[in-house]
């Protein structure tokens, strides 16, 4: 559990949650402020309401650190349903089209797939919390209106096309490692239209947020302080520099340091300041020149 219980009741920290099917990232969200005891609980890269897997929660003064996870990159498996549209593209929705792909095979589909890999771009789903003129879509979906949406750049790392469930011939398994903000229901609807037809996405699981796997995560009802992670762990990606005492002291106050004495190497950061004796006392970015400033101060 964090360190310093000055100022706020509660555990500081990490808890890396395999979120279960039906629930809402703000449901998992609502429902751990009651199993953690704390009202100071966030979340970081928001999944669908039917997609399980990785969600990332800060707790109490983790919660500050939340925005440097929601930039990572993700890494999924789900199921294309080839010859079936669906107006969410995924499951949840109502079927808007259908195709007939009995032709395609699992080579076919892999050729396509090619095509989404590298900088691509991508035309986010009508039902998605993006925000059109200050509304998010999904509100605005709801009503039975759709707008036209900016298409935005995303990388695909990786694009794997593995066979589907045993009897199931036109659903095909994908696995893809992807930037921050890629769809995978567009993926796969993406990929149904350049065979000719089309398709949704189903049983999406995200199985890691950067470095946090779900080998890291825990099921939502178990779930309490015991299972927090030090602050130090929701910036492991980071690069990390740790003082002795009397930096230490500075960095307690928040003071700008000249790059040598906080020991940060080049490059343009953030990096994380530990203690010796390794808890999280800042992160700190560039300022100006050769100095760093704090961008998050963990009181003591």
């Amino acid at each position: 559990m964090g360190r310093g219980g000055g100022g706020h009741d509660g555990p500081d920290g990490l808890v890396v949650v395999d979120k279960p099917a039906g629930w809402t990232s703000h449901d998992v969200v609502a429902k751990s402020r009651g199993l953690l005891g704390t009202r100071k609980v966030g979340h970081a890269g928001t999944l669908d309401p039917d997609a399980t897997g990785v969600l990332l929660l800060g707790v109490g003064r983790a919660t500050k650190l939340l925005r440097y996870l929601s930039p990572l990159g993700k890494a999924y498996v789900g199921e294309v349903v080839l010859g079936v549209e669906t107006s969410t593209l995924d499951a949840a929705g109502e079927v808007t089209a259908t195709h007939d792909m009995a032709g395609t095979t699992l080579d076919d589909v892999r050729r396509a797939a090619g095509a989404f890999v590298g900088d691509i771009e991508q035309i986010p789903p009508m039902v998605s919390a993006v925000k059109v003129g200050g509304k998010r879509l999904h509100e605005l979906a709801r009503q039975g209106i759709e707008v036209e949406r900016q298409p935005r750049p995303v990388t695909v790392h990786t694009l794997d096309v593995l066979p589907g469930p045993e009897g199931e011939p036109l659903v095909v398994t994908i696995a893809v490692s992807c930037s921050s903000g890629t769809y995978v229901r567009t993926l796969a609807a993406d990929l149904g239209a350049a065979l000719g037809g089309g398709a949704h996405l189903r049983n999406l699981r995200r199985t890691s947020v950067g470095p946090y796997t779900l080998a890291d995560a825990v099921a939502l009802e178990e779930v309490s302080p015991e299972v927090v992670r030090p602050m130090v762990e929701a910036v492991r990606h980071l690069d990390q520099v740790v003082v002795g005492a009397e930096v230490e002291a500075d960095v307690a106050v928040g003071k700008v340091l000249v790059r040598d004495v906080l020991g940060a190497g080049a490059g343009d950061g953030p990096w994380a300041v530990l203690a010796d004796d390794g808890h999280l006392l800042a992160v700190y970015e560039p300022f100006r020149g050769d100095t760093l400033k704090p961008s998050l101060v963990i009181p003591g």
